[in-house]
């Protein structure tokens, strides 16, 4: 019984991983290091993403990921809180998420989504492709959480057991 419960929690991983809304990464090895905002209309077949997160050298980085037939790298049009922007999206190192925006652009979105209302996000090359909505609804809270662990990792003190007076 036990294994088809693991099972089955294991096949629902990727599927939660693309739900609307704000919530942590649920891919393998991600855990709480990454704050994932999908489109109103996500399903696991049909999603966009915006990620917020802790690299492996402690930097954050956002990312998009999506279900796009033609891939993730590129330039994205987006509107967030009303302020047109297009950034450039590159090949995602290490992150098993679609691609990673330059660092210039990053910064600029990264800002937005803590503390904005919305995000429109569409591929530039999907001219006839309609914007995709992300709220920004619990975003801050997320993002802060998942970036509260980019801290440096401080090793475990050696000290002697204490010892008691005479």
């Amino acid at each position: 019984m036990r294994a088809v419960i693991f099972a089955l929690a294991m096949a629902a991983g990727p599927a939660l991983a693309q739900g609307a809304g704000w919530s942590f990464s649920a891919l393998q090895g991600e855990g709480d290091r990454a704050a994932v905002g999908c489109d109103r209309e996500a399903v696991a077949e049909d999603f966009a993403c915006l990620v917020v997160r802790c690299e492996d050298d402690f930097s954050t980085g956002v990312h998009v990921w999506t279900s796009r037939a033609g891939g993730d790298v590129g330039r994205w049009e987006m509107t967030a809180d009303r302020e047109n922007f297009t950034g450039e999206a590159v090949a995602a190192d290490d992150a098993p998420y679609g691609a990673r925006f330059v660092e210039s652009d990053a910064e600029w979105l990264e800002e937005r989504l803590r503390f904005g209302a919305f995000v429109y996000l569409r591929h530039v090359d999907d001219v006839d492709a309609e914007f995709r909505f992300i709220d920004l609804t619990g975003s801050l809270t997320t993002i802060n959480t998942a970036l509260a662990y980019c801290a440096p990792r401080v090793p475990e003190a050696t000290t002697p057991p204490l010892q008691s007076r005479p």
